[in-house]
């Protein structure tokens, strides 16, 4: 009974918002926002990491808070626990699986292991490339390769540009900020053709949205693949900190001997939210529904606006400002709505995330008014 209440009182915040904007964490440029406006932080509304807006999951939460009383112990045991409970999920043991804090600090931790031999690392542009400027500071030089015209990763160009001195490719698929997903076949092609003698890292933050094709299924084909994944999307556990990287396990101790301490990112509290929001398939099931309405009453709203945009199967829009006649990031900002932005230079492309449908039609009624 008390799960089923949870579940509907979350079902029906939804319709408004799930959580409180005081309870989010700010940055200083978005605090500087809302007092130099004056307005509250409630009256805020951030689409502009692509976090999850209705979560975590109401049994990830309790389990969080129930998680501090032993907050005073390490969590060894619980580790190796996730680690299995994630390893089921594609078929493997808890051997192939390495926890860190959220899927950045193990896309760090990848290129220290790459970085070991000095080269190069190719990538798309644009993509998700936080940890770019680290890899150049320990020796990994980045080969950006352009999108095609539809805005999808080059496969066979990113192929083409690697050279004797490429220590890894990075994949990001579906890849942020397009929104965009290669097919099932056009990506075990693609391992097949890089992971035979070179680390391929397969950044797969979102292919739970629409169940995007995933290639963990070769993970024990090849030693070189490297499979990141992520709790802060569809989980909505983006400031808890929880992801992991799958692999072979003789791979895994390769990376586990490249940090000083393996897997010692996540918390108990952290890991104990993480075991609970798996076991709540009815969750993200609610999640992914709201999404999916949110995105499509946006999409709809930039269609109506004569707005180009790029079918996504993310949690966020990639659409071109150009042909409207306003700059729509100060137009959003007039509502206090922050977030649009371009990530590709001299490019009037930008990125929005998606935020709940009350939010949505707030932003449609700024593109239609």
């Amino acid at each position: 009974m008390q799960r089923r209440q949870l579940l509907r009182q979350t079902a029906l915040a939804v319709s408004a918002f799930s959580l409180s904007r005081e309870l989010f964490a700010m940055t200083p440029a978005e605090r500087r926002w809302v007092e130099g406006r004056g307005i509250p932080p409630a009256d805020l509304i951030k689409l502009s990491s692509n976090e999850n807006p209705h979560g975590p999951s109401p049994l990830a939460r309790k389990a969080m808070a129930d998680a501090v009383n032993i907050s005073n112990r390490y969590q060894w045991d619980m580790n190796g626990v996730l680690r299995e409970r994630i390893g089921a999920l594609s078929g493997h043991s808890k051997d192939n699986v390495i926890l860190g804090a959220g899927s950045s600090e193990l896309l760090g931790l990848a290129c220290t292991w790459a970085a070991l031999r000095k080269g190069n690392v190719v990538a798309s542009e644009p993509t998700f490339k936080l940890w770019m400027t680290a890899s150049r500071r320990i020796g990994l030089q980045t080969k950006l390769v352009p999108l095609t015209a539809t805005k999808h990763n080059d496969l066979q160009r990113m192929a083409d540009t690697m050279d004797a001195d490429t220590r890894m490719v990075y994949l990001c698929n579906p890849n942020n900020p397009t929104g965009t997903t290669a097919t099932k076949t056009e990506l075990e092609d693609f391992v097949r053709k890089v992971a035979k003698d070179r680390i391929l890292l397969m950044d797969e933050a979102y292919t739970e949205y629409y169940d995007s094709p995933s290639v963990s299924h070769l993970v024990n084909e090849f030693p070189n693949l490297l499979i990141a994944k992520t709790f802060s999307k569809v989980f909505g556990m983006a400031g808890a900190r929880v992801g992991y990287i799958l692999a072979q396990p003789d791979t895994i101790k390769k990376l586990s001997e490249c940090s000083a301490w393996a897997n010692a990112g996540p918390s108990a509290v952290s890991m104990t939210g993480a075991m609970a929001a798996l076991t709540d398939s009815d969750f993200v099931k609610l999640v992914k529904r709201e999404n999916h309405k949110a995105k499509e009453l946006f999409c709809q709203g930039l269609e109506k606006a004569g707005i180009p945009y790029i079918p996504s199967v993310t949690s966020f829009v990639y659409f071109d400002n150009q042909p409207y006649a306003k700059k729509i990031p100060e137009l959003l900002a007039t509502a206090n709505i922050i977030g649009a932005r371009a990530f590709e230079d001299k490019s009037t492309w930008l990125r929005l995330s998606v935020g709940t449908v009350p939010e949505m039609q707030k932003v449609v009624s700024l593109l239609q008014a």
